[in-house]
């Protein structure tokens, strides 16, 4: 039986209306295993999920034989929610395998000169090629932090929604700023900073021509300085004031590497997390990536004001920046999700793998009991949705979510013989993802892209890294 197979008597079923018009589809997933990640932890060694439209309707266990539009065979494959990435730079896509032994500092001194030729084409093109990375690792909603505006570049956020409806993933579009540039004891070259008006008028245009607060939206806009060494005080503090006037979400770089500690300590007198507060970026509409660097106060004040956090092992064990405190966050109950980080510092680029790297990352800090594979898949789902403010919507499969599903290959060589479904997906190597849905509407099929041709997104990517980098004079 085909994994895919649109039943001839489709119409024994009732559709109803869509939200653009068209008729509702009724999707069948049947025959796999489902593990929920809802607030029960509920399982099913093989059950189905129905799927109304774009939202889920029924999940349960065994099969389904009702009436359906669309089957999709699922056996052989675990179903989950689709993966959560809340943090990423995709323009870096460019940029990958430079500075292959800094730290952060010094990888950022490298690479600031060749972000400096960015624009609208590269920003699609990486954007394109990143997204659809991401939904081949079983991502359905990603966050990207852009925070490079070169002078005269355009509409660079109206870009990436264009590229994120080309490969059908939902996008938080995080519009990121810099204002404090070397010669005002910033790091980041002077070229490629904005003044702080430039940056609050960059940002207000994105949130009002590009923001759905709608609950099924396909795109946000969150308000996103970069960091402590690349943005003034008064930046931080008018960018908070401008989200919350616009109920927005907040997002930064925050306690990354032990420079940055130092930089806070030396510069401002206080550690990075007790700087976030004084301008008023702690908050259940806060999360901050990274966080690896955090004593107890700011783990516990973390905790006590609901501020995320977004996991970014890979990334951090490329630049040696350290390993988060994944553990001591959840039990302070602060929101901690997954996050691939830029493509410059995580040339791998995919979300799938990063269950099985912030498992060991943080047994490798706290032992094998530190975090479970049920755990990882959390982070990756409910953690990530809570993180970016839609854990109404996202995260767990249950009736009323929207339907972004992944169904994940579990009967291949990797995995055949691991009886835990979800372990096969989280201890086991990167899963093939067989089937993605977004709001119901298949993204990947059969482990390829629908839309995006990925023979061709790799040419397009050789040619403009090239064309970087020659810019670069490098």
């Amino acid at each position: 039986m085909p994994l895919h197979r649109l039943r001839e008597d489709h119409g024994r079923g009732t559709p109803g209306r869509g939200r653009w018009g068209g008729v509702v589809m009724r999707t069948v997933i049947t025959g796999c295993a489902i593990a929920t990640v809802d607030a029960a932890g509920a399982e099913y060694p093989r059950g189905h999920l129905v799927i109304d439209g774009d939202r889920i309707t029924e999940v349960g266990a065994g099969d389904y034989d009702g009436p359906a539009d669309q089957v999709i065979d699922g056996r052989g494959c675990l179903a989950t929610p689709g993966l959560v990435n809340t943090h990423h730079h995709l323009y870096q896509w460019a940029t990958r395998g430079l500075a292959q032994q800094s730290n952060l500092f010094d990888w950022l001194v490298e690479l600031y000169p060749v972000w400096a030729g960015l624009d609208d084409e590269l920003v699609y093109v990486t954007t394109t090629a990143g997204l659809s990375a991401l939904a081949l690792s079983g991502c359905t909603t990603a966050a990207d932090h852009h925070y490079v505006f070169p002078r005269g570049s355009g509409d660079l956020i109206g870009t990436q929604v264009e590229a994120a409806a080309s490969v059908g993933v939902r996008l938080h579009a995080c519009r990121g700023s810099m204002d404090l540039g070397a010669s005002q004891g910033g790091l980041p070259p002077d070229n490629i900073v904005e003044s702080t008006g430039a940056a609050l008028a960059g940002t207000a245009a994105a949130i009002e021509r590009h923001h759905d607060p709608s609950a099924s939206a396909m795109v946000r806009v969150a308000v996103a300085p970069c960091s402590p060494f690349s943005v003034t005080s008064d930046l931080m503090r008018e960018a908070a004031s401008l989200a919350r006037a616009h109920n927005v979400r907040l997002h930064t770089h925050l306690a990354e590497t032990v420079e940055e500690d130092a930089f806070c300590r030396d510069r401002f007198g206080c550690t990075p997390v007790e700087y976030a507060e004084k301008l008023g970026w702690l908050g259940d509409d806060v999360w901050l990536a990274h966080g690896v660097h955090l004593d107890d106060a700011a783990v516990a004040r973390l905790g006590a004001t609901g501020t995320g956090v977004a996991h970014c092992p890979s990334s951090n064990a490329r630049l040696g920046a350290g390993v988060a405190r994944v553990r001591d966050l959840l039990d302070v109950g602060a929101p901690v999700g997954l996050g691939v980080d830029g493509a410059a510092s995580q040339e791998a680029g995919e979300l799938g793998p990063e269950l099985r790297q912030a498992m060991l990352a943080a047994r490798l800090r706290g032992g094998p009991a530190a975090l479970t594979a049920r755990e990882a898949l959390a982070l990756a789902t409910t953690g990530g949705a809570r993180c970016l403010g839609r854990d109404g919507e996202l995260g767990a499969l249950e009736p009323g979510k929207l339907a972004d599903v992944a169904l994940w290959r579990i009967d291949d060589l990797g995995h055949a013989g691991i009886e835990d479904p979800v372990a096969a997906l989280v201890f086991g190597p990167p899963a093939r993802v067989e089937a993605l849905l977004v709001g119901g509407t298949p993204v990947v099929r059969h482990g390829r892209l629908v839309h995006p041709d990925e023979d061709s997104l790799a040419r397009d990517l050789t040619r403009v890294s090239r064309t970087l980098l020659r810019k670069a004079g490098r």
